[in-house]
């Protein structure tokens, strides 16, 4: 019974973690549409996307000590990502505003870091953690590559529930943020560490919670 009920325990918390991570992902977006913020809002929804990513895939890929399942866990984000995305369709967008699978390699990174480090678990909150922190942003900014011009999008398609002071406008010519990427990536590459530490110390908790 135990063991069953640990199981459930960690299968939970995975779910959750993707759950979110989904949800933070079509928060992100929507980043486009509100092009006077746009990288603002493009570095902050990085580097939260990052941390619940590198929680989550540390904390599963602990449990199972198997190389590989970070990549799985990304997938899952993935599958659920375009799942959700097809509402989408109910709002009227174009199926096309779809986000690409931005966290695979990531995730591959943070397996690749494990495999070669024969399971070591602190190269892993270190070496994985800053490497999933660098790569995602500048894999997220995939999505604005790949998706329609986001200003042609937001017009063609207006939000009946946006309040006006969300309503897209022209960019303004200065920026705040000369390279969101660069900034994502630097601090996703700090934060991220912490957060893996966190994911494998969940694990931990985890089994000390069910054992008690």
């Amino acid at each position: 019974v135990m063991v069953w009920l640990r199981r459930c325990t960690h299968y939970l918390f995975i779910v959750v973690v993707a759950v979110n991570s989904t949800l933070l992902t079509i928060n992100a977006g929507d980043y486009i549409f509100y092009t006077d913020w746009a990288w603002t809002s493009y570095v902050i929804f990085s580097i939260s996307q990052t941390l619940m990513l590198v929680v989550g895939a540390a904390y599963y890929l602990t449990f199972t000590g198997v190389p590989g399942t970070a990549t799985y866990y990304c997938l899952i984000m993935t599958v659920y990502t375009w799942v959700a995305k097809g509402a989408w369709f109910a709002l009227g967008y174009p199926y096309d505003f779809i986000v690409t699978p931005v966290w695979l390699p990531s995730g591959m990174l943070l397996d690749l870091v494990y495999w070669a480090t024969k399971k070591n678990k602190h190269s892993l909150i270190l070496f994985g953690g800053v490497l999933v922190g660098m790569s995602l942003p500048l894999f997220n900014m995939v999505n604005l590559i790949t998706v329609a011009d986001p200003l042609e999008t937001a017009f063609k398609y207006p939000r009946p529930t946006l309040p006006p002071y969300m309503t897209p406008i022209e960019p303004q010519v200065g920026k705040f943020y000369n390279s969101p990427v660069a900034l994502g990536a630097g601090a996703g590459a700090v934060l991220s560490v912490t957060m893996a530490a966190l994911g494998c110390k969940l694990n931990t908790w985890t089994y000390r919670w069910m054992a008690a």
